[in-house]
């Protein structure tokens, strides 16, 4: 029960309001990850940026089980094998960026996409976890039961050889 894995892998791109931006980043997640992408949009109204609600400002996709796995050796291998401490957090999660998607092992540079950065977010999980994600009788994690910044820190050196400054 103690074990730790990997619970799934969410690349992200924000693009703001530009919809060429969008479509060159849609195109990138696709061809990264052979899944189709979804448009993340604004919930709030922040005139001075022009933003309105339901307008996409981004698009994401998430990967789970052995394509999480995959993505994840090859995000790592584009960051050099390097993350910092603060990259972790308190709940089983890292977050990292890479600036050029070139850097990813196998990703080939696109002339109609550009230079683009994206996001990679980590969520990491116990057997257990589901009781927070049932419908009935959700409960709470237990404290001895989560996985704390610095377990997830081991698990990264052990199962993918993470340097962690």
């Amino acid at each position: 029960m103690q074990e730790i894995r990997t619970e799934k892998v969410t690349l992200n791109i924000g693009v703001g309001k530009s919809p060429d931006k969008m479509d060159k980043a849609i195109k990138l997640l696709a061809t990264l990850t052979g899944r189709t992408p979804i448009k993340t949009v604004t919930n709030k109204r922040i005139p001075s940026w022009g933003l309105r609600p339901g307008l996409p400002i981004g698009c994401k996709v998430t990967l789970r089980k052995e394509a999480a796995d995959a993505m994840l050796k090859r995000l790592i291998e584009a960051v050099d094998g390097k993350l910092k401490t603060g990259q972790f957090d308190n709940e089983g999660n890292i977050s990292f960026g890479i600036k050029e998607y070139i850097s990813i092992p196998g990703a080939k540079y696109d002339p109609e996409i550009g230079l683009m950065g994206l996001q990679a977010c980590v969520t990491l999980e116990r057997r257990g976890f589901r009781l927070k994600k049932r419908k009935l009788r959700e409960k709470k994690i237990p404290k001895k039961h989560r996985i704390d910044r610095q377990a997830a820190i081991n698990f990264m050196k052990e199962k993918y050889g993470v340097v962690v400054e």
